[in-house]
């Protein structure tokens, strides 16, 4: 990591929704290839997925398996596992919006 933005560790659930959709846009085919490994405060290596923001280098945590899990439990993505076009088009014009607000 190379950037001097304040570092975020957080769960899937707990991001709000306009993170979520970043993310997805990010990762259209899925997190479980994404994943790294570090170690936290406590010194046990865990999994998470990487994410920067204009302004803050997020680690989401979690598993092989949660990623997978969550993919597969999301309507956004097809049975592949790919984020949907019609999606990720509604995706980009919120953030679009978002800009211009």
């Amino acid at each position: 990591m190379s950037s001097n933005k304040p570092r975020v560790v957080k769960d899937y659930a707990k991001l709000d929704k306009l993170v979520k959709q970043q993310i997805k846009l990010n990762y259209p085919e899925g997190f479980e290839d994404n994943l790294i490994k570090f170690k936290n405060k406590d010194g046990h290596t865990v999994s998470a997925l990487p994410f920067e923001t204009e302004d803050y280098y997020y680690l989401i945590r979690m598993t092989i398996s949660q990623a997978q899990e969550i993919i597969e439990d999301d309507d956004d993505y097809d049975d592949e596992g790919f984020l949907k076009e019609e999606v990720k088009e509604e995706y980009e014009e919120d953030d679009i919006d978002e800009e211009f607000e």
